[in-house]
């Protein structure tokens, strides 16, 4: 069971300084210990103190940077990527630059897969839809999803653009409509 990230932040110092076990912040957090300690071990938890009995101590300000690093590395930042904003970050505000130039990239990235996710998702839907038709029915729809998904866009989206496919006697066809269903 995958628990979902929560911020723990506040505005207050004196909150900000309070330290916590590893077990309270993974509490707090609603990770879990192996996850803060692989996080630390990576070196993507930095200034993590130990106590007079060599035990972790966190600040609630851990508690954002875990919810930061788990973010970036749920929309596919590297663990590199992950390393390299950590090491900047420690730098100071010398990075500033650097560090927002390597959050602008990645948020190209993302907002690429998210429109090829919107994409899919959309060919998922028009699927569905075109089983459902099936089902209620009796017969094979006349439109495929595909074509569907051309009719409402106005056009044939990249993802689906047909592809030339060499046909049996030699010659190129152009492959327009989807696979045959079982």
């Amino acid at each position: 069971m995958t628990n979902r990230p929560r911020s723990v932040g506040t505005d207050d110092a004196s909150e900000q300084s309070l330290t916590l076990l590893i077990g309270e912040i993974a509490h707090a957090t609603g990770r879990s210990i192996h996850t803060i300690r692989w996080y630390e071990s990576q070196g993507l938890l930095p200034g993590v103190q130990r106590d007079a009995a060599g035990r972790r101590r966190y600040s609630r300000h851990h508690a954002g940077w875990l919810d930061l690093m788990e973010r970036l590395r749920c929309m596919g930042m590297s663990i590199a990527q992950l390393r390299a904003y950590t090491t900047l970050v420690k730098q100071g505000p010398a990075s500033l630059r650097e560090r927002r130039a390597l959050l602008a990239a990645h948020r190209a990235r993302v907002q690429d897969n998210i429109r090829r996710w919107t994409d899919a998702l959309e060919l998922i839907d028009a699927k569905v839809a075109f089983y459902d038709e099936w089902v209620a029915n009796g017969e094979r729809p006349a439109v495929s999803p595909h074509q569907r998904i051309r009719a409402t866009r106005g056009g044939t989206p990249a993802a689906l653009k047909p592809r030339r496919m060499p046909a049996t006697t030699g010659n190129a066809q152009e492959n327009t409509d989807e696979p045959d269903d079982p």
